[in-house]
């Protein structure tokens, strides 16, 4: 089999060897000419695509995890899970997309091994999670549409920036104009969350509060997965 390669090489020779224009020698070789004149190009900003997986509390507004990589399989998002919940405390349910990472066979033995009632909104219809929707937009526009990441681990300090600065700083109206962080300090689901240690997220734990909407006598709010979003990271030179 003759390769592109072969093939300008073949004709760069008839060029050299006789006194022909490139037009003709690309018809004696039986050679398209976009072939020979194709060069490769690599844009400055050729980006590999990451992964990112978001996940956040419905009562409270606050982003949990923002997860980057180049692949999360439903094992990776397993693993992340257990980190929210030796920090914050067992939900009772989890709401998410019909992602492959999110129905695989590993999530749902996490799910049945955790105790932990998972469920999926219906295919083709995001408004039904329609918090985290709201949310990705926000991350996407203001952050991940604007900013070309120098490599993986940038990327995650950067979303780990703006996920403490929509914890802290953002106040929101369905809060009482409180941020997520003050909204969350205002109680706990469980008294035992108080005994828990220090959390991988924030250098000071906050415990997850009580909402009006969901009070005594009310299942808990469910933990928001996101759909998976793509990230620009540029390639190394």
């Amino acid at each position: 089999m003759v390769t592109p390669a072969q093939r300008r090489e073949a004709v760069a020779h008839l060029l050299k060897a006789h006194p022909v224009s490139e037009r003709r020698a690309c018809q004696i070789a039986s050679v398209d000419r976009a072939l020979v004149r194709y060069r490769a190009r690599k844009p400055d900003d050729c980006a590999l695509r990451a992964r990112l997986k978001d996940l956040a509390h419905e009562c409270t507004r606050e982003s949990l995890a923002l997860v980057p990589d180049t692949s999360l399989s439903g094992a990776r998002v397993g693993r992340e899970l257990d980190r929210i919940i030796a920090w914050r405390g067992r939900p009772e349910t989890i709401l998410s997309d019909n992602g492959t990472e999110l129905t695989s066979n590993a999530i749902l033995a996490w799910s049945e091994a955790k105790g932990v009632a998972w469920r999926y909104i219906q295919p083709g219809k995001p408004a039904q999670n329609a918090f985290i929707e709201s949310s990705n937009g926000r991350l996407r526009d203001e952050l991940l549409n604007e900013t070309l990441f120098r490599s993986l681990a940038h990327a995650r300090l950067e979303l780990d920036a703006w996920r403490k600065d929509h914890n802290h700083h953002r106040p929101h109206s369905a809060l009482g104009w409180q941020t997520p962080a003050a909204y969350a300090a205002r109680g706990a689901w469980k008294e035992e969350l108080e005994r828990r240690p220090s959390g991988a997220f924030d250098s000071v734990r906050i415990p997850v509060a009580a909402c009006e909407k969901w009070g005594s006598g009310h299942d808990q709010p469910p933990l928001n997965i996101a759909n998976c979003m793509n990230l620009r990271v540029a390639r190394a030179a």
